[in-house]
């Protein structure tokens, strides 16, 4: 049997990729984090699979569940929202099917700050505005920073930050990037990206805050700041510029 980690997308059910739809199909066992991947996912797999909400379930519950499937002779859909690589805590479940010989593949997703800009109608990297995205998030109540990723260091560049998990603490955010962007600086806040009930914010790093906390957001969002939100005068790519030489 395999362990399939399969990003789920951002919410909307319709994001899944079409490989993760196929393997959800297939699979006797699905393990999916109930208050984050869509409902709708689940009616995707076959009948008389075992369903297996970890919204309250820890690491060890977590792995015992994969192992016994391993040992049943099931294949097993473990369903992560947005896309695996990044904030989904897939490293340390893989560790431990690692050393329990499971064997497990990785299915990529939509990431949520994708769909973010897919909300705001932007591309986060623009010719001459800006070339970099940092994701990003704040140690609060969550594992601490590495050195040198504290927001100070990294707003340092003034590459475009996408922060995750970050709007519970927005004033914080808003207060240690204004030295380094400025009270004008394009902002915007997304929650729920590509749901029926997704809320776009779109302010300047001085007002975006206020637009939280009387959006009353708290969760499932990303704050993005940066130039490349507001660009409008700059240069076409190089890709297809028609200044370009042709071969």
């Amino acid at each position: 049997m395999t362990v399939y980690f399969i990003g789920a997308g951002p919410g909307a059910a319709d994001l899944i990729t079409v490989r993760g739809a196929r393997l959800l199909a297939s699979c006797q066992v699905c393990l999916y984090a109930g208050s984050l991947v869509p409902r709708e996912l689940l009616a995707d797999c076959p009948a008389g699979a075992e369903l297996v909400d970890t919204a309250r379930l820890d690491l060890d519950e977590i792995t015992a569940a994969l192992v016994r499937a391993h040992r049943d002779g099931h294949d097993v859909a473990r369903l992560h929202s947005g896309d695996p690589s990044v904030f989904s805590a897939v490293a340390e479940q893989m560790r431990r099917l690692d050393a329990a010989r499971v064997p497990y593949e990785v299915v990529p997703g939509v990431p949520a700050f994708a769909a973010a800009a897919a909300a705001l109608k932007r591309e986060l990297t623009v010719p001459a505005v800006g070339q970099t995205v940092v994701l990003t998030r704040v140690a609060q109540r969550a594992t601490p920073m590495p050195p040198g990723e504290d927001l100070p260091t990294l707003a340092a560049s003034g590459a475009l930050l996408v922060l995750h998990l970050a709007t519970g603490y927005v004033d914080r955010v808003v207060e240690e990037l204004l030295p380094h962007y400025g009270a004008g600086c394009p902002a915007a806040v997304v929650a729920y990206a590509s749901r029926p009930d997704e809320v776009v914010l779109r302010g300047t790093l001085g007002t975006i805050a206020e637009q939280v906390h009387a959006a009353g957001i708290r969760r499932t969002a990303v704050i993005i700041v940066g130039r490349t939100l507001a660009a409008e005068s700059f240069p076409d790519s190089h890709l297809y510029s028609t200044a370009r030489p042709r071969d």
